[in-house]
Order: C-alpha cells, then sequence, then structure tokens
C-alpha cells in the first residue's frame, strides 16, 4: 500500500504527462498502480486515510474473539483467548491474539463509554463527605473525614477513631461550622449510617439523619451504589488528604506519635490546600467561601443532641460508666442524665441544661480496671476517724474548748491514750485557767499533748516548773553532756 505522499506524486506525475505509462516512469512505480489510483479519483473512492489494512490469519476468527469479550463484560484475558483458539484450528502466534483482543476490547468500550456532562456548581448549593484511611497512632487505626464545598471547593478533614452514628453527625456539624453555614444538599455514600436500605432502587434514609434534616435545614443524599464518580469533589479530597497525611514511600511521612500532632497535621493541611489557588477557579477557596457563605443557611447555637455523643445516667456516687471504665462527673449531677463522646485521646462529659449544653467534665481515655476519679468533682471530705475534731456536747465541754487549741489538742490526745476520769481533769484545768490565765494554760495543755501527761497533778507540775516571767535556758553546766576527764586518763600518746 503506498503513502499518501506517493499517491498524490503518481497523480500529479500524470496529470503532467497525461499518460499511465509516463506518469509511471516519473513516479517510479508500475503503470497499473498509475492507473488504479487515478480510477478511484475519477471514482470519488480515493482513500485518504493512509494504508489499507490486509488480510490477517486471526481475521476468521475475530466474531469468536467479540463473542467471548461480550460475555465476559472485557475480562477475558489474551492468554485465555489464544488458548481457546487454538482448540478451533487457529495456528497464529499468542502476539497475534493480544492485538486482536485489545482492539475488540477497545471498540467494546468505545460504545459504552460513559458521557459526562460538565457539571457546575451553584453557591450555596452542594456539599460532599467521604471517607479515607487515616495514619495509624499506637497501633490504632484512625479515619478521616473529608468535606468538599462544591462551588468554593473548600476542604475540610476531621480525624475520628470511628465511623459510627455519633461520630458521623458530630463531623458533619463540625464540618457545616467550618464552612460557616449550612448548604442545601450533602452528598455521601450508602453506609449504614446514612442508608439502611434499598427498595425497589429506592434508598431508605436513617431516621437519625432524617432527623438532622430537619434540626439544620439540609437534606442528605446518597449516590448510586458503587458509583463514586457521582461524588468526584470529595473522592479527590480523600485522595489528596491520604497522600499529605497518612505515611507513604511517596511522600516519606514518619507516623504521628500522637493524637495531637494528627489534629494540628490536618489544621496545617486544611490552611495549605485552602489558602493556596485552585487550578479550576484561579481563587483561593478561602477567598471564595466568603462569598458562598452569604448563600448558606445559618446553624442552629446549640448542636443536634447526638453531637454530644451517648447518653448515659449518672450514679449515686457521681460516676458514669463508658467502655467499661468508671468515670466521675460533678456530684450536682448525681441521677442525672449526660452525654459523654470521645474526642481523641480524651472523654467529654456534656450535660444539657436549659440554658444549653455545657462541659461539665474531660478526663483522659482510660482502660477498664483504671477508674478516672477527679477529686474536684466531691465536696470536702469528713474528717475520718483519725481526724475528729472536739465538738461540745455540754456547757463544761464547750468551756474546756474556749480555752485554746492546746486544750483541744489535749482532749484528742488523751482520749487516744485512753485517759480516765477525763472530765474531772477537763474541770479542775478550767480552774487553773481562771487562776493562771488561759493562754498560759492553754501552752501547758499543749505541753501536756506533746509528752503524753495525762496523769493526776500533771498539769499542776506543768505550771509549776514554768512560772510566770521566768524563762529558763541551758548552760554548761546544767549540760548532761559528760566531762572529758576521762579521756585525759588514756595518755598523751594516744
Amino acid at each position: 500500500m503506498k503513502s499518501r505522499e506517493e499517491i498524490m506524486n503518481m497523480l500529479e506525475a500524470f496529470d503532467l504527462a497525461g499518460s499511465l505509462r509516463g506518469a509511471g516512469e516519473l513516479a517510479g512505480v508500475s503503470h497499473h498502480t498509475v492507473a488504479r489510483y487515478v480510477a478511484e479519483r475519477d471514482a470519488g473512492e480515493l482513500a485518504g486515510d493512509g494504508p489499507r489494512r490486509r488480510g490477517r490469519i486471526i481475521d476468521p476468527f475475530l466474531a469468536k474473539i467479540e463473542e467471548w469479550v461480550e460475555r465476559s463484560h472485557a475480562k477475558i484475558r489474551a492468554d485465555r483467548c489464544h488458548d481457546k483458539l487454538k482448540a478451533l484450528g487457529f495456528e497464529g502466534s499468542a502476539r497475534t491474539v493480544r492485538r486482536a483482543v485489545a482492539e475488540v476490547k477497545a471498540n467494546h468500550r468505545r460504545g459504552r463509554r460513559r458521557v459526562y456532562r460538565p457539571w457546575i456548581g451553584e453557591p450555596g448549593m452542594w456539599a460532599q463527605w467521604d471517607w479515607g484511611t487515616g495514619p495509624v497512632i499506637a497501633g490504632r487505626r484512625t479515619n478521616l473525614f473529608c468535606a468538599w464545598l462544591a462551588w468554593s471547593r473548600f476542604r475540610v478533614v476531621v480525624p475520628c477513631w470511628d465511623r459510627r452514628l455519633a461520630t458521623v453527625i458530630g463531623c458533619v456539624d463540625r464540618a457545616m461550622r467550618a464552612l460557616g453555614g449550612a448548604p442545601t444538599y450533602w452528598l455521601t455514600d450508602n453506609e449504614r449510617t446514612v442508608t439502611i436500605d434499598h427498595v425497589a432502587g429506592v434508598p431508605v434514609r436513617h431516621p437519625e439523619m432524617v432527623a438532622i434534616g430537619g434540626r439544620y435545614g439540609i437534606t442528605i443524599a446518597t449516590c448510586v451504589p458503587a458509583d463514586p464518580e457521582s461524588k468526584g469533589g470529595s473522592e479527590a479530597t480523600v485522595r489528596v488528604a491520604k497522600a499529605d497525611l497518612v505515611p507513604t514511600d511517596a511522600n516519606l511521612r514518619g507516623d504521628c506519635a500522637s493524637w495531637a500532632e494528627l489534629v494540628d497535621a490536618c489544621e496545617a493541611w486544611m490552611a495549605e490546600v485552602n489558602g493556596r489557588e485552585h487550578r479550576v477557579t484561579r481563587r483561593a477557596p478561602v477567598e471564595m467561601v466568603l462569598e458562598e457563605q452569604q448563600r448558606l443557611h445559618r446553624l442552629p447555637e446549640a448542636p443536634y443532641t447526638a453531637v454530644l455523643g451517648e447518653t448515659r445516667k449518672v450514679s449515686w456516687s457521681s460516676t458514669i460508666s463508658f467502655g467499661g471504665v468508671t468515670y466521675s462527673v460533678p456530684h450536682t449531677l448525681a441521677d442525672e442524665t449526660v452525654w459523654v463522646r470521645v474526642d481523641g485521646d480524651h472523654l467529654v462529659v456534656t450535660h444539657c441544661a436549659p440554658s444549653g449544653p455545657i462541659e461539665v467534665a474531660r478526663h483522659q481515655r482510660s482502660t477498664p480496671g483504671h477508674p478516672m476519679i477527679d477529686d474536684a468533682h466531691y465536696p470536702p471530705r469528713p474528717a475520718g476517724p483519725l481526724g475528729r475534731r472536739p465538738k461540745p456536747t455540754s456547757a463544761a465541754e464547750a468551756e474546756f474548748g474556749a480555752i485554746g487549741d492546746g486544750a483541744r489538742t489535749w482532749l484528742v490526745e488523751a482520749a487516744a491514750a485512753g485517759t480516765t476520769r477525763m472530765k474531772v481533769k477537763m474541770a479542775q484545768a478550767v480552774t487553773l485557767a481562771r487562776l493562771h490565765g488561759a493562754e498560759r494554760l492553754d501552752g501547758a495543755l499543749g505541753a501536756a499533748a506533746m509528752f503524753g501527761r495525762f496523769a493526776d497533778g500533771d498539769l499542776a507540775s506543768i505550771l509549776a516548773a514554768d512560772p510566770p516571767g521566768q524563762r529558763r535556758r541551758a548552760d554548761d553546766v546544767h549540760s548532761l553532756q559528760p566531762g572529758t576527764a576521762a579521756w585525759g586518763r588514756l595518755g598523751g600518746d594516744r
């Protein structure tokens, strides 16, 4: 077969020479070849798409290959086709079969290719969310809630430990507060937390999701099952977030050592992607979202109650149980109902008061067998059996206690020592206080309590040994230290 340039040279030579043989000599081809192309031009059938394909050894088997490709939905492999064709008498090579199968599959896809109509987002109308697998922290896998506001391309990523219903609701609330309002529609997958069933191809919404729509004024929509192309924006957000936040060989990122580090990484990632120019809009999403917020609906001040987590009843001991672990709450909430949720490495307890939700306790997450008790949640403890303070029950006891702290100390210590006739001795002390003064007697009672002198006459002895106005000082004359004369008898050579 001749190329287009060769064909044009032959036809030009024929127009110049006016004869087939002359044109053949000028173009360097047979005059029969010139005659064939001249006839095709005159008939308007000149091939203009290059050389024609010659017959191949596999052409008689193409119909069978097309049948196999159709039946397998273009999944059959070329080597399997070659094995089948050999059984039918095909004698060609596997390479010929591979080329033929590739050609048939290309034609099969060409007739079934999905055609996309460009989608132009409307401000404040659509938002999407999807989930991605996050990095591993301390051997525990995390999840990334990835949201995308369609018109402004503003992205939000929230790290989570799980994908339970309460977590999903909390992430949606948090994403809308980051966006600055609520869109009209939220689009996502058909997970069990969103769609509980399909009837005749129609998704049945989870009742909690319907309640959320009534609370925030939004509509939860789901894409066609197994059709990620219908929410490409959130899929792209997941892909980009995982490429930057999850450790891979491509980004050479290290593992997150703590939950706080992952939260900081997500915040830094959102600031980066929302602050740079988008390749489609040629504007930064952080600027466009300010315009889109004018079309978003206002969010309620108090979030949906399920955002706060799970309900727990506070016991008489001012504690709750979550995950098999006991956590304390303020004692004023005994017998009340509180909401409990996990926030990273912490457990957050919220009480819905008439004035609105209030965070009443926050604990570090613990494991069964290790309760988390905060002493600030309880009133001051009573003194207990080892710390009781005297409480007068009669006029005589009150008069003795009024002497001072020494008297009260003497009462506690004397009782602990098993002193007999305590009331008689207390009456004697009141009498001595009138004679010697309350301050001096209080000091004597304190000294008696310190040295354990609770016998009859001990208090009078202490007062006599320390007369008023006289202070005794220890000196060398009255020292109990033995002398050194005995050392002199040991000899000077020692």
